[in-house]
C-alpha cells in the first residue's frame, strides 16, 4: 500500500528532522526541550503531556529512533525549521518525507498547488515532489 510506505519514509525522517532543528539551534539541548514543548502548546501544533528533557530531544535525534518521536515534536520542529533565517533543507528523500508530512498537518490547504505554492521559496524546489507524496497519502486516509 503506498501510503504505508510513505508514512514509513516519514517516521525514519522525524529523527533527522528533529536532530537539524537541534543542531542549528542556538541553546543547550535542555532549553532547545523547553523550546519545542512551549511552541507545541503556543501555536497549537499539539500538547505535550509533559516538556521533556534535552537526553530526550538528544534521543529523538538519533536515526533509529523513528517511531520514538511525538508527532507534536516533529511538527513543531518543522514550524521552527521553515521560519529559520538559515534557510535549511532536509538533507535526505526520507527527511524531506516528515518535512512535507508535517507541512501539511501544520496547516490547512485547498488541493496540492496551494500547499507546494505556501512553501517558503527555498523549499519549493526541494519539497515538491514530496508534498504531493504527503497529499496523497492524507487523500488516501480519508474516508469516503
Amino acid at each position: 500500500m503506498p501510503q504505508s510506505g510513505f508514512y514509513a519514509k516519514v517516521r525514519r525522517g522525524m529523527p533527522a528532522l528533529i536532530d537539524q532543528w537541534r543542531r542549528l539551534g542556538q541553546a543547550d539541548a535542555g532549553r532547545l526541550a523547553l523550546i519545542l514543548a512551549e511552541t507545541a502548546r503556543v501555536a497549537k501544533l499539539g500538547e505535550p503531556e509533559t516538556t521533556p528533557s534535552g537526553a530526550q530531544l538528544d534521543d529523538w535525534s538519533q536515526p533509529d529512533a523513528g517511531d520514538e518521536v511525538p508527532l507534536w515534536a516533529a511538527r513543531t520542529a518543522t514550524f521552527l525549521l521553515v521560519q529559520m533565517p538559515a534557510r535549511p533543507l532536509p538533507q535526505s528523500d526520507d527527511e524531506a518525507c516528515a518535512w512535507a508530512y508535517c507541512w501539511l498537518r501544520n496547516r490547512d490547504f485547498d488541493s496540492v498547488e496551494s500547499a507546494r505554492d505556501a512553501l517558503p521559496v527555498h523549499l519549493q524546489e526541494r519539497l515538491t515532489h514530496a508534498v504531493g507524496a504527503a497529499w496523497a497519502d492524507r487523500q488516501g486516509l480519508r474516508l469516503i
